[in-house]
């Protein structure tokens, strides 16, 4: 009984923990703001290739596309300010100043032609229900070589009488629409015949007299037309080497492409 009564008292201390509700950083919140940015851009950008045409998405990427040209100096002369420094016209002589402002000033006129040419096709649809039927038959694009305008067939509009090179009367109706819009440009141009993919059982095949025949036959709807025969610069052939679609044998691949080409130099 002494001994229990000697005994020390045990004491247990139970430790209370008390979450704190500090602040844990609010790095999360701006990497969730770009994510939800990114995608609204994301999904404007989606809207905007399918709700416009070639034309336009073209306008738009020319919109965000740097066209003023880079100076050889970094400060003063025909800069933002205009003004002059050690580099100015007089430094650098006058053959290599404005041989720099000629050219840009040119490629800035074909430019301005091109656009004027595919603004001019676009709004041909509004004329009358015929036009808008034969720009069914139309893509543009802009290449290194040129100003490409596309003829093709559609599945129930050939532009050519069966596998032959006879004009059907919708491609009468495109060469007057070319004649016109090729008055706002000086450039040459040049006929390319393109044509699908034939199965190889048959006695000959057709591709590359076909395709060379059917540019010819351009050429000469064009001319009857009054256009310069001077501004054409070739003709030729591809058969089915430049395919458009992923499937040898579609018609689309039938088609003719007409190219404003590029000035030298």
């Amino acid at each position: 009984m002494s001994r229990q009564n000697q005994a020390a008292p045990i004491i247990i201390k139970r430790k209370k923990v008390v979450a704190k509700s500090g602040h844990h950083g609010g790095a999360w919140k701006v990497a969730y703001a770009d994510f939800v940015t990114a995608m609204m851009a994301f999904f404007l950008m989606m809207w905007l290739l399918g709700a416009t045409t070639e034309s336009q998405r073209k306008g738009l990427a020319d919109y965000f596309t740097p066209s003023i040209p880079v100076n050889r100096s970094s400060s003063g002369g025909s800069g933002m300010f205009g003004g002059n420094d050690i580099h100015s016209s007089e430094d650098l002589g006058p053959e290599t100043n404005q041989g720099n402002t000629m050219e840009a000033s040119d490629d800035r006129s074909e430019a301005d032609e091109f656009e004027a040419v595919q603004d001019r096709l676009e709004g041909l649809g509004a004329d009358s229900g015929v036009m808008n039927e034969a720009l069914r038959h139309i893509r543009t694009r802009v290449t290194d070589e040129g100003l490409v305008i596309e003829l093709f067939d559609l599945p129930d509009a050939p532009l050519f009488e069966g596998e032959t090179n006879e004009p059907a009367p919708i491609l009468a109706v495109l060469s007057s629409i070319l004649v016109e819009v090729f008055r706002l440009a000086q450039n040459p141009i040049a006929i390319e015949g393109h044509t699908r993919t034939y199965t190889m059982v048959q006695m000959t095949d057709p591709r590359w007299s076909l395709s060379l025949s059917r540019a010819e036959r351009m050429r000469v709807l064009l001319e009857n037309q009054a256009f310069d025969p001077l501004r054409v610069a070739r003709v030729t052939g591809h058969a089915d080497r430049r395919r458009v679609m992923r499937n040898p044998m579609s018609v689309r691949n039938n088609r003719l492409e007409l190219i404003l080409l590029r000035s030298p130099g």
